[in-house]
């Protein structure tokens, strides 16, 4: 074995000289180690900022600064091996709050460290318990509304948390088929959504702490919606929806007479998110996705400090944090060729003043632009998607990773993305596929995709590939495809239903039997049951139907190499879904690669495994696809 392996290395050697250009090999450390500081927030008084930075162990946490006065950061969270990902300032100043699980498992708790003593504490102390923030409201700085499924692991309660001395008080017991609670600016539930056994959303009402739910809004199977607040003087409710429409637009329903206006629509694109001012509520700004991410501003203000900062940065920006006052914003500037650079912007005075880069270290290396295409499926529906060429190389006859989103009621954006950017500076060329069933293009694009698991979605992936041929992009016999989540199982659908399409194949924590999945989501997960049927399939009347569409039974049809990864806490996409067709696999001697790292869940998350799979996946890609690799 050891002089096979010699033999292929020097192989991959030889191969990686031949194919050198001036470009340099990134180190892989650079794109999916720790970020030198990251996620940068404000602080509600405007006097200190936080970020995350890795600690001398190399895990992430907490650091806190003076925006105004000179001095070194300190390190306030101390975390020890997963590394704090969420975390937001308690609106006294005095907290930092973070929300943490176990090895993936994603039963996350609600943790507060005071920063005067730096004391940590578990405010959600209960196994096998998943926490999640409902509503936080800066005139109520010492208690916010959490919701736990303490009482009914399929469903959630919302509890009021104080924030001084860690009780749970009961506010709300979900009667069972309650998927989402919002509370208004005066930190009350007074709405909530379901699904009805069609799969139709339910938006429920009720006007005052003591009244009963009332249905107030019903949107049909197909149509998309969600609540995302309540107006400044909490008598009607925001809501993005399709409803009357085909992409989801702004609407303002009054809470008494459920009139509605519409407040903003886009002809093409979903409306993504909204901007409220911290204190007095009122719409600001809207955020849409288009090919890439664009403000529509409300407020004259705000769109004045908004032209400044664009023409500042001549790229996108997001707002990342603000004080109470709406004076200090801390923003990113955008790019699908350099790291996010943070900067502190003073509204008052209108200074911008950089702060940090995420990874300065990558900045000396030439990447890769992303560009966003369109092309016709084989049914004459027009797909949106990304497409990224290696720096330096000829465009033409390039080997190509068709790099499958998850979801897959997501979308790929225009960004920097490590992943994209490791397999261009390997030299693949790099095409992403909003495939239908994606979001954020309007309610047609997204219910084409309905029950098409296997199907057109798949088609789609493959007309993708045909386009990228056609154009001279890529060679019919170099193209691999690779994904996570629904990506990983669009990889093994690749291998298995189309087995001459892609030369190999990754599969991160992708499900292989619909069945099993469908059967083994959480319990919380019940509650979403009667949209699963709508999207994919319907476990008791349609088993034939999911088997026909799990890669799991063709699995004999392999003819070419996988390397799947898998998290062993993963709740989403059980180790069984992965173990099953490892097993199918190698009980007929179909070699596959296999990779189970036992403190992950949906996904890599502590950089050391991250690191290890995809060296490990650079040498697989290497030896298929022949590009390059880091020894």
């Amino acid at each position: 074995m050891r002089i096979v392996f010699l033999v292929f290395l020097f192989s991959l050697r030889c191969l990686t000289a031949e194919m050198t250009t001036e470009t340099p090999l990134i180190p892989r450390e650079l794109l999916f180690g720790n970020p030198e500081k990251t996620s940068a927030k404000i602080s509600p008084d405007g006097e200190s900022f936080s970020y995350l930075a890795p600690d001398e162990n190399d895990i992430l946490n907490v650091w806190v600064a003076s925006l105004n006065q000179a001095g070194e950061a300190s390190q306030v969270t101390f975390d020890r091996k997963r590394g704090v990902r969420q975390y937001f300032w308690q609106a006294n100043n005095r907290a930092i709050l973070f929300l943490q699980d176990k090895d993936g498992d994603e039963n996350w708790h609600v943790y507060q460290t005071d920063l005067a003593t730096l004391i940590t504490r578990d405010l959600t102390p209960f196994e096998g318990v998943k926490a999640e923030i409902v509503a936080i409201e800066s005139k109520f700085p010492d208690e916010m509304l959490i919701q736990l499924n303490q009482r009914d692991a399929s469903c959630f309660d919302v509890y009021r948390l104080n924030l001084n001395h860690g009780e749970l008080a009961l506010e709300l017991e979900n009667p069972g088929h309650m998927v989402g609670w919002y509370a208004d600016h005066n930190l009350k539930v007074r709405a909530a959504a379901s699904y009805g056994p069609d799969g139709s959303a339910i938006i429920h009402l009720k006007n005052k702490e003591d009244a009963s739910w009332r249905e107030f809004l019903k949107l049909a199977p197909t149509e998309s919606g969600s609540i995302q607040s309540f107006s400044a003087d909490n008598c009607s409710l925001y809501v993005m929806s399709t409803l009357d429409g085909n992409t989801s637009r702004l609407l303002n329903i009054n809470c008494d007479s459920g009139e509605t206006t519409i407040l903003y629509e886009d002809p093409r694109f979903d409306l993504s998110s909204l901007v409220l001012h911290p204190i007095t509520h009122a719409l600001e700004a809207i955020e849409v996705e288009r090919e890439k991410h664009e403000w529509v501003s409300i407020d004259h203000s705000f769109k004045e400090d908004c032209d400044l900062l664009t023409q500042r940065f001549n790229t996108p920006f997001s707002l990342v944090s603000r004080d109470l006052s709406n004076s200090h914003w801390i923003v990113i500037s955008q790019s699908d060729r350099h790291p996010g650079q943070f900067y502190y912007f003073n509204r008052l005075t209108k200074e911008v003043r950089f702060l940090f880069t995420t990874q300065p270290s990558l900045e000396k290396y030439p990447l890769s632009s992303m560009q966003p295409i369109t092309f016709q499926a084989r049914d004459g529906m027009t797909l949106y998607g990304y497409l990224t060429l290696p720096e330096g190389k000829n465009p033409s006859n390039l080997p190509a990773v068709l790099l499958v989103h998850g979801g897959p009621w997501s979308r790929d954006s225009w960004c920097l993305s490590p992943t994209v950017q490791w397999l261009a500076n390997r030299g693949y060329a790099v095409f992403q596929i909003n495939y239908r069933g994606s979001t954020g293009y309007g309610k047609e694009y997204l219910n084409a995709g309905n029950r098409e698991w296997a199907g057109k979605m798949h088609d789609d992936l493959l007309d993708g590939k045909e386009w990228l041929i056609k154009k001279g992009y890529s060679h019919p016999d170099k193209v691999a495809i690779m994904g996570g989540s629904y990506g990983g199982y669009a990889a093994l659908v690749g291998l298995t239903f189309t087995p001459d399409e892609f030369c190999c194949g990754i599969d991160i924590v992708g499900p292989s039997n619909l069945i099993t999945l469908l059967k083994t989501f959480p319990p919380y997960w019940k509650p979403l049951k009667a949209k699963m049927d709508l999207r994919v399939g319907n476990i008791e009347n349609d088993e034939e139907f999911l088997k026909s569409r799990s890669p799991l039974f063709k699995a004999d049809q392999i003819k070419k190499p996988l390397l799947i990864g898998q998290g062993a806490n993963d709740p989403r996409v059980k180790q069984a879904e992965s173990d099953q067709v490892v097993n199918a696999l190698r009980e007929k001697n179909i070699p596959v690669e296999y990779m189970l790292f036992t403190d992950e869940g949906h996904g890599f998350v502590r950089p050391e495994n991250r690191l290890k799979f995809f060296a490990a996946a650079e040498l697989f890609l290497a030896k298929y696809l022949g590009g390059r690799f880091e020894q």
